[in-house]
């Protein structure tokens, strides 16, 4: 059950007021935003589903594995903690990647996308 927006507080004024709830729908449906759907998850679910293969393979590794995980690799250093400490890497990676797929590619189009709905306000 979708509605209008209210106005904006200090008056009611028509003018300022935001884009109604059918351009909304308008614009959602437009291929310009299913292109911009696309492109987010493009990046986004295959990224998801290769950390998440990562992060298991190291939980069972660790439950499974122990002989392997446990092997030193110099000093006290082992794999167990070569691969946790990666786990931390490779989320400030997919954090960067992420910053830097959206400015490159998300945010113009969401910006393009934002103009026009107030242009037409």
């Amino acid at each position: 059950m979708a509605t209008d927006a209210p106005p904006p507080k200090g008056g009611t004024d028509l003018s300022t007021a935001g884009p109604t709830t059918e351009q909304y729908v308008a614009m959602q449906n437009s291929p310009e935003f299913g292109q911009l759907r696309r492109s987010h998850r493009a990046f986004a679910i295959p990224l998801t589903i290769a950390f998440i293969a990562w992060y298991l393979l190291y939980v069972l590794l660790s439950n499974y594995a122990g002989g392997f995980m446990g092997t030193k690799l110099f000093g006290n250093i082992n794999v167990a903690l070569v691969f946790g400490l990666a786990q931390f890497l490779t989320t400030f990676l997919i954090a960067w990647f992420y910053s830097r797929h959206a400015a490159t590619k998300l945010d113009p189009k969401a910006e393009a996308i934002k103009s026009r709905m107030e242009a037409d306000v």
